[in-house]
């Protein structure tokens, strides 16, 4: 037995404390470094902490509609970094800081809720870039004439422009895009054109347009999104090699049908009214003229030519009605079935095929996808119209379709819906426009006054949209609207209903008759307020900082219900004062360097080019804010023109400015273009100008254009702003390396009339 004692025993169980005292250390240091951590006690104890906490708890309710709202930031997010470095770094720096508030604001509502938008942020920028790679197709690199075959995958003929759109498959073959889009004239579109057709064609392709200015619209970004790597314009004739399958085969029969129901809409309604008529019954809006077209932009009524809200929710409103009291007519039905449950149902088909029939476009989609909520809704019994059900279509929307955040169509509808639910749904307009036992006048000024409030209201929410996208809005809008929106949804859809029902009988032409006098008392309405003395605000383009504001300054606005709510006019405020502080550009230049506007002192435009159609002028007109057309450069004072070129000298920054644009192709010496080149402060040139050209700053010339787009400067700050900074980099851009060589050309040497040299 061994003893009790040892004399080595001190020693090792010494040594073995000295171990388990610095595992403990070591223990104890690595859980103090990797354990939560919390805010600190001054920062939680502080009043600002305290007044977020409290105010957020109160809107507990409210934090779920910022779930779109940080999905989108995310995907703008994205459009605007434009590099794939950029948004890895921008989804890691997002996914960094949301662990870091979440250790730090643990049980706190504010730790949450930042986490939360950091995480949506990310996932956001990760959703638009899975679809921008997912929709990835080879784009033209350059013009070209090709003969090829094609299969027709859509028809959508524009009879306003007397032409038909081609949308054709070319199956990766031929060395052409998989997908490409030609126009045809109308008369060489023939009837056995349908879609599945395999044709024969030849056609000029051109690669899809980019943004002609600094902001302008971006075809290219569409067409990258639409799988479109070319369009181009018909040469010849068509012919078609293995005709279209049956419509019930592969091909559905909607698009033929879609296309025969406007042929015969228009056909009982003439003109206008037909074209119009048209495009509320399928949504088809190739028929509707220019003229009619902008009256109705420029009156603020477009959104009726948009089938999104009002008009789903028309069919969706009258179908539900006379579902349930025809049903209602028939006791035992009624006390047999739910009659809600039945007419919701109806009305749901109703939705779905009228969505489909309209080309299931994505406002038509956002107002299906709310009329479904609503019905259901209605069948649960709960609150049909609520934030939450704009959350929730918008969050569909940016999930399957998320580039469409950055068009129009998305931002003027789901702008426009808020806004009304946001007016609508607060205490005292609820207390103002409820029913109440009151004499028929007062009910009917009540009414009026509450399309009018909702007009004003819709008209202030969508004029910075507006205004950023077209440069243009309506100022009598919601006057408009009062008489508008009640004769399209009460009168004009109805009629066109009954009217398109009783043809199945022959019977229609009586109510046809009355549908197109209502729909040029619409046109008349249109043309009437455009035509107005201020009908219109032109605004130059709008910088992007300042659209910002406005756009978050309206989601606190209207996204809150307590009286913080109100923060939101500081934003807006401060939108609105860049917006009126900022200065036009004194200089438009397009990629293309044919077009270019110069603004004097007075803020008059005069252009390089003066032809009266071209869609670079339009656009060139429109983002400088012109109402209307500009003058010649040639009738400008301190302005010397010629066949060749024009010199201008105009007056900034405390000093004068000569410029040099060059307008023709005809060969000029090498030598008097040098001395006219020193001479001039800007050189402008759609040709390729050569090395001894040195303007004392810039020659924005062919080669120069390629590499940055159109461009705009402003000679009182010196601030030259491209289309490639303002639109990066991108999938879809085609701007050429500056270090790559430029194969240069033959200039055509035509007699010349010589530059116009630039004073001194």
């Amino acid at each position: 037995m061994p003893s009790s004692f040892d004399p080595n025993s001190s020693d090792v169980a010494h040594e073995n404390f000295k171990k388990v005292t610095i595992a403990d250390a070591v223990g104890k240091a690595l859980s103090m470094l990797f354990r939560a951590r919390q805010l600190p006690e001054y920062v939680r104890n502080s009043q600002i902490f305290i007044q977020f906490e409290f105010q957020l708890e109160k809107e507990r309710d409210q934090l779920p509609l910022w779930v779109p709202v940080g999905i989108g930031a995310g995907i703008a997010s994205w459009f605007l970094l434009a590099d794939s470095h950029f948004w890895t770094a921008f989804i890691a720096l997002c996914a960094g800081l949301a662990v870091f508030v979440k250790l730090i604001g643990q049980g706190t509502r504010l730790g949450s809720a930042v986490f939360w938008f950091l995480l949506l942020l990310g996932v956001g920028c990760a959703i638009i870039w899975l679809r921008s790679w997912s929709v990835a197709t080879p784009v033209l690199e350059r013009p070209t004439v090709a003969s090829f075959y094609a299969e027709i995958e859509k028809i959508e003929v524009v009879s306003a422009r007397d032409m038909v759109r081609l949308t054709l498959d070319t199956h990766e073959k031929q060395d052409l895009p998989p997908r490409v889009r030609v126009n045809v004239p109308i008369d060489k579109a023939a009837m056995d054109l349908q879609a599945g057709a395999v044709i024969q064609l030849r056609a000029r392709l051109m690669p899809p347009a980019m943004a002609s200015l600094p902001g302008a619209y971006d075809f290219s970004r569409r067409a990258w999104f639409m799988g479109l790597g070319a369009t181009g314009q018909i040469l010849g004739d068509i012919k078609v090699v293995e005709a279209a399958e049956p419509l019930w085969g592969p091909y559905s029969a909607m698009p033929e049908y879609r296309q025969r129901l406007s042929n015969h809409v228009q056909l009982q309604m003439k003109g206008g009214a037909g074209a119009i008529g048209a495009t509320l019954a399928t949504g088809d809006r190739g028929a509707i003229k220019d003229e009619d077209a902008e009256a109705m932009r420029r009156s603020g009524l477009a959104h009726l030519l948009s089938i999104s809200g009002l008009h789903v929710t028309a069919v969706v409103g009258a179908v539900y009605l006379l579902v349930i009291r025809i049903l209602a007519l028939f006791p035992p039905l009624a006390l047999r079935l739910r009659l809600p449950l039945v007419a919701a149902s109806c009305a749901a088909v109703a939705a779905l095929s009228y969505t489909l029939l309209t080309g299931a476009q994505v406002p038509t989609i956002r107002a299906c996808i709310a009329a479904l909520l609503v019905l259901t809704a209605l069948i649960i019994g709960r609150s049909a119209i609520t934030l939450r059900m704009v959350a929730a279509g918008a969050l569909l929307v940016l999930v399957f379709w998320p580039e469409s955040l950055v068009g129009p169509s998305f931002q003027l509808s789901f702008a426009a819906v808020t806004a009304i639910i946001a007016l609508h749904t607060h205490p005292k307009v609820q207390s103002l426009f409820a029913r109440r036992d009151e004499g028929i006048w007062k009910r009917f000024g009540r009414g009026i006054l509450a399309l009018f409030l909702t007009g004003l209201v819709v008209e202030l929410a969508l004029m910075p949209i507006a205004l950023f996208h077209f440069h243009k809005a309506g100022i009598y809008g919601a006057l408009a609207n009062i008489v508008a929106i009640p004769l399209t949804t009460f009168v004009i859809m109805p009629l066109e209903a009954v009217a398109l029902l009783l043809d199945t009988v022959g019977l229609g032409a009586p109510i046809w008759w009355i549908c197109e006098k209502a729909l040029n008392s619409l046109l008349i309405l249109a043309h009437y307020v455009s035509s107005s003395p201020g009908s219109v605000t032109m605004l130059p383009t709008m910088p992007l900082i300042a659209f910002g504001l406005l756009i978050s300054g309206g989601l606190w606005l209207a996204l809150w219900t307590q009286r913080w709510r109100i923060w939101g006019l500081v934003p807006i405020c401060c939108g609105a004062l860049i917006v009126a502080t900022n200065r036009p550009p004194d200089i438009y230049i397009a990629s293309d360097g044919r077009h270019v506007g110069i603004r004097n002192q007075a803020g008059e435009l005069a252009m390089l080019r003066t032809s009266k159609s071209g869609f670079v002028r339009d656009i060139l007109l429109e983002n400088a804010g012109v109402d209307g057309e500009a003058r010649a450069l040639d009738d400008w004072p301190n302005a010397q023109c010629n066949a060749d070129s024009c010199s201008i000298t105009i007056e900034a920054s405390d000093r004068h400015w000569h410029i040099l644009a060059t307008r023709s192709t005809h060969y000029i010496p090498a030598l008097a273009l040098s001395a006219a080149c020193r001479r001039a402060d800007i050189v402008i040139s759609e040709r390729r100008l050569p090395a001894s050209c040195q303007p004392r700053w810039i020659r924005a010339d062919r080669t120069f254009l390629q590499q940055v787009g159109g461009m705009t400067i402003d000679l009182e700050s010196q601030q030259v702003t491209t289309t490639e900074k303002h639109t990066g980099r991108h999938s879809w851009t085609r701007f050429k390396d500056p270090d790559k060589p430029v194969r240069k050309k033959p200039m055509p040497n035509r007699a010349s009339q010589g530059l116009v040299i630039a004073p001194q």
